[in-house]
């Protein structure tokens, strides 16, 4: 459980960060910042409350994680118990190498330390990458000479943080644990934050163990041939929902529960080892089940039949109530729904 109520800010530093694509300038400070207690508290609210701590990562490298630049250099300041301007120009000049994508927009590059943080009850440091990339008009109302005048202004939206990573100092040996926000190019262009610059991955918990079954399901299901129709891929989809609900799962149970048709099962195994290889995951053979993680991967799977451009079913249990036919007087297909009472 993560707790930063009450983290406080050591040290800040700022540089700009252009897209290098662009040939837009990387622009370095040469001092720490000092705000005052007041703007402090502002920037901390800023840089801290849009992280959710539901899904966690962790820095890895594909050869070996020493490899890995961000990580060497936040073990480095971790091991000295402080940070130095020449290990924040090294994080400033190593994202501006990752700003290579046409989309990728040049910004403000905060590097923050912060103590008084809480992690399953254990106070520790940690260190905040923040890169602010989009502006905001504000309008500026003030009185003057009897009348009342109005400026605009451009700049930062404290409600709003575009890319943000939180590493804390534990499970060094692990990659650290690494939280994530970026709300800004969800395409392939915004793989440059966490792929090229921070190179991170979902850490193996119950979390992302049950997010990359569900991900495995609905993948296995979509790529089914239409003789199943959209009534049984929908059941489907809902059987691994509740079949995950429980505190922990076995995938050979979980298989059975979900598709009982032994030819299925069979199909949904060997489909497993081919989804873990081509994306570089590994589900458990059996694991402890994350709610949140149900909660929030339900809210896309396929549990919803449009019919042509006129009608959609949401389906969400009580697929035995459902019977789909065909009215040879009107050449269409139909959906009986049978209930006991209307809400």
């Amino acid at each position: 459980m993560i707790q930063i109520d009450n983290a406080d800010i050591k040290s800040i530093a700022l540089h700009k960060v252009g897209n290098k694509y662009k040939d837009e300038p990387l622009v370095l400070s040469r001092n720490f910042i000092s705000p005052d207690e007041a703007t402090k508290e502002i920037l901390s609210r800023y840089f801290l409350s849009k992280f959710g701590f539901t899904e966690f990562y962790s820095f890895f490298h594909q050869v070996d994680i020493e490899y890995n630049e961000v990580y060497d250099l936040i073990s480095g300041i971790f091991a000295k118990g402080t940070v130095s301007m020449a290990d924040t120009v090294k994080l400033a000049k190593h994202l501006y190498e990752q700003s290579i994508h046409p989309k990728t927009k040049g910004g403000e590059f905060y590097i923050v330390c912060f103590e008084n943080c809480m992690v399953d009850g254990v106070k520790t440091d940690a260190i905040g990458l923040f890169k602010s990339e989009n502006k905001d008009i504000f309008l500026k109302v003030y009185p003057k000479e009897g009348v009342f005048e109005i400026e605009s202004e451009t700049g930062i939206n404290i409600n709003k943080l575009d890319k943000g990573c939180l590493v804390f100092n534990t499970e060094e040996k692990d990659g650290y644990l690494v939280a994530i926000v970026d709300n800004t190019n969800k395409g392939a262009e915004a793989k440059y934050w966490t792929e090229d610059f921070l190179q991170v991955r979902p850490r193996k918990d119950s979390f992302s163990q049950t997010q990359n079954m569900l991900s495995l399901c609905k993948s296995f299901v979509a790529q089914m041939p239409d003789e199943h129709g959209k009534l049984e891929k929908v059941t489907y989809m809902n059987r691994s929902v509740e079949a995950l609900k429980g505190e922990a799962v076995s995938v050979d149970d979980f298989a059975t529960q979900v598709f009982e048709n032994p030819k299925l099962v069979s199909e949904f195994k060997q489909y497993r080892e081919t989804y873990q290889r081509e994306r570089d995951i590994e589900i458990d053979d059996s694991f402890a089940t994350d709610s949140n993680a149900v909660k929030r991967r339900a809210m896309g799977t396929m549990t919803t039949i449009r019919l042509d451009k006129n009608f959609d079913i949401n389906i969400h249990g009580g697929e035995q109530y459902i019977v789909r036919g065909y009215d040879e007087e009107r050449k269409m297909y139909y959906y009986q729904l049978f209930f006991k009472e209307e809400k």
